[in-house]
């Protein structure tokens, strides 16, 4: 999807038989991605006009007008919906969207490329930038604080990284003569 759609949610499947649906909102107000209606899928080509029914655990059960049934609510199992960015609110000078982080080059501070920023996680706790390191196959994660992070540049695209020691890996020693 193009940078002026951001990914607001998720469709996990049915929730009971008669065509409802479980939505994960992965919005800082979770029931807010109920006023980003329409949404769409990644293709931009199918349009959803959502409405919350009740919280759910993980989530909140909901109503698409076109999903009558529980087979048509899980075959949309794993659509990720779609916000205009236009709709979404302005963040404060020290938050980020996601979709925002993904694909930024990580400097660290003596401006040594470290690698770009492949994904953003969240498993409970603070987030991490997922490196892919430059010149390798190889991933790492960074936790995106103040202190590990203390530089975003969306402007330029870039990011200064002060890792924690011990998340890079270590340099290959010089060969003995």
């Amino acid at each position: 999807m193009s940078d002026s759609h951001i990914c607001v949610g998720t469709i996990s499947g049915s929730y009971g038989v008669n065509g409802e649906l479980r939505i994960k909102s992965f919005c800082a107000v979770p029931e807010d991605i109920e006023s980003y209606s329409p949404l769409t899928d990644e293709s931009g080509a199918r349009q959803f006009m959502l409405a919350i029914l009740r919280p759910v655990k993980n989530g909140f059960s909901a109503r698409l007008p076109d999903v009558a049934s529980k087979e048509e609510a899980d075959a949309l199992r794993g659509t990720r919906l779609f916000a205009r960015r236009e709709q979404l609110p302005s963040l404060p000078d020290d938050e980020f969207y996601h979709a925002d982080l993904i694909g930024l080059e990580v400097y660290d501070t003596g401006g040594e490329l470290l690698g770009r920023v492949k994904t953003v996680q969240n498993h409970g706790a603070d987030d991490l930038l997922e490196l892919q390191l430059s010149g390798t196959s190889t991933t790492t994660f960074l936790p995106f604080t103040k202190a590990a992070v203390p530089t975003v540049d969306l402007a330029t695209g870039r990011i200064v990284a002060d890792p924690p020691d011990g998340i890079l890996p270590a340099p290959k020693p010089a060969p003995l003569d």
